[in-house]
């Protein structure tokens, strides 16, 4: 019995190593063809490739199969161009050609499943073809500066190279924006994104928030509107420790820096950024280098710590010239009621110096210098009528007529001691009129929801706004919130403080950041008043003001336990303060916040707002 054994093993062995070393006898030529036709497609032929074998050529690697794994020609003065073979290599593991002079087409490397390193930068190159990256689940380390490639997006492809952790453009001619792609859902590992000196335009990307990415670098854009918006999203991205910003068009003010520990450069000087400049920021222990030249910042030159490298010169409209000194509390207390319109450009451009009298715009004065006259009709402005209106107690007349002024009327207004008018007529406003003495002249006309328990259009309207009423502070969306009050479901897109959440800066008040952990816009009516600590974020709207935390402690963080209901674009979740009363809480997530989403989400809130509970 043993010996047929044996000659049944034999024949096995027979049988199956020829096929093995026909594979291997294949695939070697096959990747010697394609460095031959590498070979001829380069000059000057400086190289000493004249074996058969490119296993034995310099700056080539293989395996011990005859594989190519590695092609390192960076800095050998070659022209020509690549061969459409290129990605037949597929055991490829480096790929270095920069420093070069290669021209034509790059051809795609599609399938390269085992490329790691890819370095093209500084070549000539004419065009990247749209499938380049498809496959390339092992590619990390990306380099594409300086090639002029004619103008090209950044693909979908992209998405296949999930190991990423480094990937430069530089000046490559990149149109388009920046794809909602590069964060922790496709590249986890992602740490270094250049894209500077391309033609990329829209905003900062929704993906960016909470990614893993260490240096951001999308400088000095060449489109005609450049990248813009807000920067909103950089206050989660914790691991930053260089942002490059400069040359853009961003608006609205700087984030929240607190939880970005790491961070050493932040530059972005020549944008539209505007408000006072946050302690977070200037406070930041791992800073060495920032500039925030030409801009429009406001308040008290920010005092930086003796080690950090400084640019903050240009068109900023700080109080004072010397750093760390406090502003006039006249400008303070302009400042601080600006801040829920979110700083417009206007007042920037025209509210300079540290004497509110000299005159600025839409301020008047008494004799002795007291602010007596608040005139911002008709500048556009939207968002809410701040309560530290209030604080100004000279003031005789506040007039905010012809704007887009949401919310309600604070009632902390009655209080002024000589107000003898309030003109807040043609705007948005809702709600009861504040009880002010007979002796103020109110003129609320041509606001249609005046008097009423909200807006009848349930315009969700962000707060803040630059002339015109294009917030210059913007605002992340994500959440939607109704307060169920008195068994009436109350739930209207109505004015929302939306600013930062920093610190008190030399005498300006900063109110909370609407915003919490998950990026979120929160909008609420309603009128009974809770409140929170003053160092967490809360939302205000008329005489509501809620923390975000409390929202998530009264649903036990939004629990199935606490599901009411799923609507169309939302789940409502219930809970209960502390003081009893029940609420209703709609939670809309980011995904579905489009325009016609938007619509017909403001359509199921106008029906809750009639139902009984």
């Amino acid at each position: 019995m043993t010996k047929p054994f044996h000659l049944f093993f034999s024949l096995i062995i027979i049988i199956i190593l020829p096929t093995i070393i026909h594979s291997q006898s294949q695939s070697a030529p096959n990747d010697a063809a394609v460095m031959q036709a590498l070979k001829t497609n380069l000059t000057p032929k400086s190289l000493d490739w004249s074996d058969p074998n490119p296993c034995n050529w310099k700056q080539i690697q293989c395996s011990r199969d005859n594989r190519v794994t590695w092609i390192q020609l960076r800095n050998q003065n070659l022209q020509g161009t690549l061969p459409r073979t290129l990605n037949t290599l597929t055991e490829l593991q480096v790929l270095e050609l920069q420093n070069n002079q290669l021209t034509g087409p790059l051809p795609s490397l599609s399938g390269l499943t085992q490329l790691q390193i890819l370095l093209l930068s500084y070549n000539n190159f004419t065009s990247i073809p749209s499938g380049f990256f498809t496959g390339m689940s092992s590619l990390k380390h990306v380099y594409l500066d300086y090639v002029t490639f004619s103008s090209w997006v950044l693909p979908e492809t992209l998405k296949s190279a999930s190991s990423l952790q480094v990937f430069s453009a530089t000046s490559a001619n990149i149109t388009g924006t920046i794809p909602d792609f590069f964060g922790g859902d496709y590249f986890s590992k992602l740490t270094t994104l250049h894209l500077g000196f391309n033609s990329l335009e829209g905003g900062l990307p929704n993906s960016f928030f909470g990614s893993s990415i260490q240096s951001l670098r999308l400088n000095g854009q060449n489109s005609r509107s450049k990248l813009n918006g807000t920067l909103d999203v950089l206050e989660s991205m914790i691991q930053l420790t260089e942002v490059w910003l400069h040359g853009n068009m961003f608006t609205g003010t700087l984030p929240d820096f607190s939880a970005l520990n790491d961070l050493q450069t932040f530059s972005v000087r020549d944008n539209s950024l505007i408000g006072p400049v946050p302690e977070s920021l200037t406070e930041l222990r791992s800073l060495k280098v920032v500039n925030l030249t030409n801009n429009m910042f406001q308040g008290p030159k920010p005092s930086f710590g003796k080690s950090v490298e400084v640019d903050i010169s240009g068109r900023n409209s700080f109080c004072l010239p010397d750093p760390g000194v406090g502003c006039d509390d006249r400008v303070n207390k302009l400042l601080a009621v600006v801040e829920s319109v979110g700083y417009p450009q206007v007042f920037a451009e025209n509210w300079k110096g540290n004497d509110p009298c000299e005159p600025w715009l839409g301020i008047k004065c008494s004799a002795s210098g007291n602010i007596t006259v608040v005139n911002l009709q008709g500048m556009g402005l939207t968002g809410c009528i701040s309560p530290d209106f209030a604080a100004i107690k000279s003031l005789q007349r506040l007039l905010l007529a012809d704007n887009n002024l949401s919310g309600m009327i604070p009632d902390e207004l009655k209080d002024l001691p000589i107000l003898i008018e309030l003109d807040v007529s043609y705007n948005q406003l809702y709600g009861r009129v504040p009880e002010f003495k007979q002796s103020v002249k109110v003129r609320t006309d041509g606001n249609v929801d005046i008097e009423k328990d909200g807006p009848s259009t349930t315009p969700v309207s962000p707060a803040g706004g630059q002339k015109g009423g294009d917030r210059g502070g913007g605002g992340k969306t994500g959440v939607v919130v109704g307060l169920v009050v008195g068994g009436l479901v109350v739930v209207a897109g109505v004015c929302v403080l939306y600013t930062r959440k920093r610190k008190r800066a030399s005498g300006v008040h900063p109110r909370h950041s609407t915003s919490d952990g998950d990026g979120v816009k929160i909008t609420v009516a309603g009128s009974s008043t809770t409140g929170g600590p003053s160092d967490i974020h809360v939302v205000e709207a008329g005489n509501m003001v809620i923390s975000i935390q409390v929202l998530r402690d009264v649903t036990n963080n939004f629990s199935q336990d606490n599901i009411l209901g799923k609507g169309g674009f939302g789940t409502v979740y219930k809970g209960e303060l502390h003081d009893g009363t029940k609420i209703a809480v709609k939670r809309m997530e980011s995904g579905v916040m489009s325009e016609k989403g938007l619509d017909e989400f403001k359509s199921e809130i106008a029906v809750l707002t009639k139902v009984k509970t």
